[in-house]
């Protein structure tokens, strides 16, 4: 009879001594920042048979607690466990592998906050320590390094730079193997956006195939999290396809992707996660309000890039509904909301928020109101600090209100 408690203990004890770390995508946020506070102890009492490698696994542990929650402390120990582990290193390979536990904090802060020099910082990194003859270690930094330099070939937006970084990756990927599923899965995303920005079918066709092969591969029972992540993507593609071809039936397949992606987590297995499914089925105007408020609750007060993109569409949808029913007092007060959360907000969150203003002045001025003024200085500005800080999808954004505005003679 399986005694919860012991054998879930000794389940535990059995997945810490394997170096493979999947076994954490079924557990949740508490549990995953006990576990990593665990290994971050151990690392550090005298008596650790391998202190190296014991901090490097907390490492990773606190790096996959931000990704899930987006809480700065986190990526704060993460990032000590790195410094750290470039003082301790010793010899080539040890060197080699504290610079990509090094590289891969900065690119999380990326990923979760913004701001392309950290990209810069995560090269640098990396082209100190390469090791002189090919070790195991050779495939983590090629992989680490292949999913920097396509991050920065998708803020450029190059064609060229694009597929340039592709048969980077393509290069890793047969280095590294199949078995790393973060190259994989940002592989396939590259060749989705590239796809979609070439309308290129080949490379539609190469994306599909790859996340059917990482959503077939990865168990909702053991890989919940991979599963949902390729899941997710899938669902974005579709619905970009379906925007350009104002195709309905590919639109509501996108939509069962994103459905089936949710249903893999609860919030508060992973937050982030969750949040990111919420904006991307925001384009749905049947997504209930109240998923947007539960992820807004989820993401604020960190400057993290989720955190303003579900800022700008729950205000968005409240805008819409407000202008739905003609209520002029509803806006003033979404106005006065917006005003004053300007007040000490993070560049990001500011962003989000000047480009709800514009947002509500058109929609006033849709009702019969005064024509927006000014709305070209606003949106320029937020356009400038997405850009600034990564974030090409809210300064997108702001790009079509700034379409929108020119439209009208007074602004």
């Amino acid at each position: 009879m399986f005694e919860f408690g012991r054998d879930l203990r000794k389940l535990f004890s059995q997945a810490r001594e394997s170096e493979d770390l999947g076994w954490v995508e079924l557990i949740g946020v508490d549990l995953l920042a006990a576990e990593a506070r665990r290994e971050a102890t151990d690392a550090g009492r005298v008596s650790c048979n391998r202190p190296f490698e014991t901090e490097r696994r907390a490492a990773a542990l606190w790096r996959e607690h931000a990704r899930r929650s987006g809480a700065a402390d986190s990526l704060d120990r993460a990032e000590r466990c790195a410094d750290s582990l470039m003082r301790a290193a010793v010899g080539e390979v040890q060197i080699a592998r504290a610079a990509v536990d090094k590289a891969q904090v900065l690119m999380l802060r990326f990923d979760l906050c913004g701001e392309p020099a950290r990209l810069d910082r995560a090269l640098a990194v990396l082209a100190g320590a390469a090791p002189t003859r090919r070790s195991a270690v050779s495939g983590e930094l090629s992989s680490v390094h292949a999913r920097l330099k396509a991050r920065q070939a998708r803020l450029s937006g190059d064609p060229a730079a694009l597929m340039d970084a592709a048969a980077l990756m393509d290069m890793a990927q047969h280095e590294a193997g199949a078995g790393d599923v973060e190259l994989r899965l940002d592989r396939a995303g590259l060749a989705l956006e590239t796809g979609v920005v070439k309308r290129d079918a080949r490379l539609l066709d190469q994306a599909g195939r790859d996340l059917g092969v990482l959503v077939e591969s990865a168990s909702p029972d053991y890989r919940p999290l991979t599963r949902a992540r390729a899941l997710a993507l899938c669902g974005a593609g579709l619905s970009a396809l379906a925007a350009v071809a104002s195709h309905v039936e590919a639109q509501d397949q996108g939509r069962m992707m994103f459905d089936a992606a949710a249903d893999q987590f609860t919030p508060d297995h992973s937050p982030l996660d969750w949040a990111v499914i919420q904006v991307l089925r925001a384009g749905d105007d049947a997504t209930p309000l109240m998923l947007l408020n539960q992820a807004e609750a989820l993401t604020q007060g960190r400057g993290l890039i989720i955190g303003a993109l579900v800022r700008e569409r729950r205000m968005a949808r409240e805008i819409a509904l407000a202008e739905a029913v003609r209520d002029l007092a509803g806006l003033d007060l979404l106005e006065d909301r917006l005003r004053r959360r300007l007040v000490g907000a993070a560049p990001l969150d500011w962003a989000a928020d000047q480009i709800g203003l514009a947002d509500l002045a058109l929609a006033r001025h849709r009702l019969g109101g005064p024509a927006p003024r000014h709305l070209n200085l606003i949106l320029n500005e937020a356009v400038a600090t997405a850009n600034e800080m990564g974030v090409p999808v809210l300064a997108e954004r702001a790009g079509v209100l700034l379409w929108k505005s020119s439209l009208s003679p007074s602004s």
